[in-house]
C-alpha cells in the first residue's frame, strides 16, 4: 500500500462516516486528499495523520472522538495491521508486511514515473532564471540559480505543472555599446575604453570576430562598431549556452530585451495607462506603483523620451502574460530585493493578482573556498572553471541541497572526496551499490521471477519501504514550496536506510544456499531503491552512475 492509497482509504472512510451520519461534518470540510506523514518515531507506526484534529471543530466533536470513528473504520481496511490514537487525536497507522512490501513492485513497474504526481496539474508557469548579461562569461553569481532554477523547473514538471524555462537576454542599452567597443579596441590593439570590459575573454572574442570579418580593421569605427557588437554578442551567447548545457541546464526560450525596444515598451505603457495607473509629471511618464505597495512611483519614460529599465520590465511582464503564462516565477540574485515590490506592482497594474500571478524568489550568495579568479575574466570565478575543477554533479547536487534563500559556502576538499562525508558521493554510491547488487544477483541466479511482499519483515526493510513510499510527497512538497533541496535531503535519508538494509539483508545467497522467493523479493526492493535514487537525482540534474 502506497501513501497515496492509504490517503485515499482514509478519505473514503471519512466520506462513509459522514454518509452514515456517524460523523456530522459538512462535506466541504472533507479534504480531497488526506495528508499522511512518516512518524519520526517508528514505534508510532508506518504512517500518521492529523485529520481528526482538523475535522474536530466542523464536526462538533473532540478530536479523539473523531479519531475513534476513523480508527474503527480504518482497522477494517485490507493491509492495515493496526490503528492507534495518540495524543490529542493523531492517528498512527501500521501496515501489515504484505501491504507495505507491495510498494517495491509498484516502484519497479512504475520506473521513471514513480514520484511524479498531479499536485500542480493545470498550472502553466513561466520560469525566468540566470538571465546573465551577454557581455561576459557565466560566473559564480549565476551558478546557484542555474542549478536551483533548473531543479525547481524539474520538480514543478514532475508535479504536473506545464513549465517553460526562459532566459532573458539583456542585449539592449549602453552596456552593449561598451561591450562592442571593448572588442573593437582589442581588435585594433588599443587599451580597453572607459566603461568597457577588460579580461582575456575580450581578446578571445576579438579573434573570433576577426575570423568571421577579416576586413573589419579597414572600416571606420562608426561602421565597424555595429558589426563587431553583433558578432561578439552572438559568440558570447554561444559560449553561455554551451556552458549551461555542460551544466545540464537547457532553456526553452531565449528572450531578447532588444525586441521590447522595437515598439513593445511604448505599447505596454499605453496598456497600463488604460488601466488607470499611468500619469505624466515633469515631462516624464510614471507608473503609480505606490498604489500597490511599492515605496515610490516609478518612471517609465524619461523626460527625454527614453524608456527606463523599469519600462522594459513592464513590457516583459505583459509579454509573458500575452504568451499565455498565468503564473510567472522570477529567480533573482541577492541584490535584487528591491525588485520584489516593483514587479508585483507591475502585475497589479496590469490587472493581475500579485499573490498568484507572479512570484519572485531571491537567491543568496554562494562562495567557494579556495577558488581562483578566472584567468580569462580576471576578476570573477567562471562557471566553466568550476565545472572543470569540481564537475557538474558535485556542483549541482551541492547547490541543490541547501535552501536558496540562505548564504552558503562550497567546500571543494569535501566535494572531491570519495567518502560518505561528501553528500553527492554518498547518494550516488548508494545507487551504484544497487546496480552492483543487481549484477551479483544475476550472476548468482537470482531474478525477479517471483514476488512475495509478505516476506519483507526485517526492520530495515520496513524502514526502507517507508522512506521509498514518502518520496512522491517529498517531490510534491518540493514543487509546492519551490524547494528542491527537500528531494536531495530525502535521497540522503534513503541512501542511509539502504546502506543499513544492505548490511543486514542479503539478496544473493551465500555459498550453496538455495535461491528462494525471499532472495527474489529482496531483489525487487533493491531495484526499487535504485529506481527512486535515480529518479531523485534526475530531478536535481545529477547523474546516477551504476559503477563507482
Amino acid at each position: 500500500m502506497t501513501p497515496e492509497e492509504l490517503s485515499a482509504a482514509i478519505t473514503a472512510c471519512l466520506q462513509d462516516a459522514v454518509a452514515s451520519g456517524e460523523l456530522n461534518a459538512p462535506a466541504a470540510a472533507i479534504p480531497a486528499e488526506v495528508r499522511v506523514e512518516r512518524p519520526k518515531n517508528r514505534d508510532h507506526g508506518d504512517w500518521a495523520t492529523s485529520i481528526a484534529l482538523q475535522l474536530a471543530k466542523p464536526a462538533g466533536l473532540p478530536p479523539r472522538a473523531v479519531a475513534g470513528i476513523l480508527a474503527g473504520r480504518l482497522s477494517d481496511i485490507p493491509g492495515v495491521a493496526r490503528v492507534e490514537i495518540a495524543g490529542p487525536g493523531f492517528l498512527n497507522v501500521t501496515l501489515d508486511a504484505a501491504a507495505a512490501g507491495a510498494l517495491a513492485k509498484v516502484i519497479v513497474e512504475a520506473a521513471e514515473a514513480y514520484g511524479r504526481n498531479d499536485a500542480l496539474a493545470g498550472h502553466v508557469v513561466n520560469m525566468e532564471f540566470v538571465s546573465a548579461n551577454p557581455t561576459g562569461p557565466l560566473h559564480l553569481a549565476h551558478t546557484r540559480w542555474a542549478a536551483v532554477g533548473d531543479s525547481i523547473a524539474r520538480v514543478l514538471s514532475a508535479s504536473g505543472a506545464a513549465v517553460t524555462k526562459e532566459y532573458y537576454i539583456n542585449d539592449a542599452g549602453s552596456q552593449m555599446n561598451n561591450f562592442g567597443a571593448s572588442v573593437l579596441a582589442a581588435i585594433k590593439g588599443l587599451p580597453t575604453p572607459e566603461g568597457g570590459y577588460p579580461g582575456g575573454y575580450i581578446d578571445d572574442l576579438a579573434k573570433t570576430v576577426l575570423t568571421d570579418h577579416p576586413d573589419i580593421r579597414e572600416l571606420t569605427d562608426e561602421a565597424a562598431l555595429p558589426v563587431v557588437r553583433a558578432a561578439a554578442y552572438q559568440a558570447q551567447m554561444a559560449d553561455i549556452r554551451e556552458t549551461l548545457a555542460d551544466f545540464g541546464v537547457e532553456f526553452d526560450v531565449y528572450f531578447s530585451e532588444q525586441q521590447l525596444h522595437d515598439g513593445a515598451i511604448y505599447t505596454a505603457v499605453e496598456r497600463l495607462r488604460e488601466q488607470g495607473h499611468v500619469f505624466d509629471e515633469e515631462g516624464a511618464v510614471w507608473l503609480r506603483t505606490t498604489d500597490f505597495g511599492d515605496d515610490k512611483d516609478r518612471v517609465l519614460i524619461r523626460a527625454n523620451g527614453e524608456p527606463t529599465y523599469f519600462a522594459a520590465d513592464a513590457a516583459y511582464y505583459l509579454s509573458k502574460k500575452d504568451r499565455g503564462f498565468p503564473e510567472k516565477i522570477y529567480l533573482l540574485g541577492a541584490d535584487h530585493h528591491g525588485y520584489i515590490n516593483r514587479l508585483k506592482a507591475i502585475a497589479a497594474a496590469a490587472g493581475d493578482d500579485p499573490d498568484t500571478n507572479i512570484e519572485v524568489l531571491i537567491g543568496q550568495m554562494v562562495s567557494v573556498n579556495g577558488a581562483r579568479l578566472s584567468k580569462r575574466a580576471g576578476n570573477i570565478i567562471e562557471l566553466r572553471d568550476l565545472l572543470n575543477w569540481l564537475g557538474a554533479d558535485a556542483l549541482r547536487y551541492s547547490l541543490g541541497r541547501s535552501p536558496a534563500n540562505s548564504p552558503m559556502a562550497l567546500e571543494p576538499d569535501v566535494l572531491k572526496k570519495n567518502t560518505n562525508e561528501n553528500p553527492v558521493f554518498y547518494v550516488q554510491y548508494a545507487h551504484a551499490r544497487t546496480a552492483a547488487v543487481a549484477r551479483n544477483a544475476a550472476a548468482g541466479g537470482v531474478d525477479r521471477s517471483a514476488f512475495d511482499a509478505g516476506v519483507l519483515t526485517h526492520p530495515t526493510e520496513s524502514n526502507l519501504l517507508a522512506q521509498l513510499g514518502a518520496y512522491p510527497s517529498v517531490v510534491a512538497d518540493a514543487a509546492r514550496f519551490r524547494e528542491p533541496h527537500r528531494v536531495a535531503r530525502h535521497l540522503e535519508v534513503i541512501a542511509g536506510t539502504y546502506h543499513r538494509w544492505y548490511d543486514a539483508c542479503r539478496v544473493t545467497p551465500l555459498g550453496d544456499e538455495p535461491v528462494t522467493d525471499l532472495n527474489r523479493t529482496r531483489l525487487w526492493l533493491n531495484d526499487a531503491t535504485g529506481q527512486v535514487l535515480a529518479n531523485g537525482l534526475g530531478l536535481l540534474g545529477v547523474s546516477a552512475p551504476e559503477r563507482m
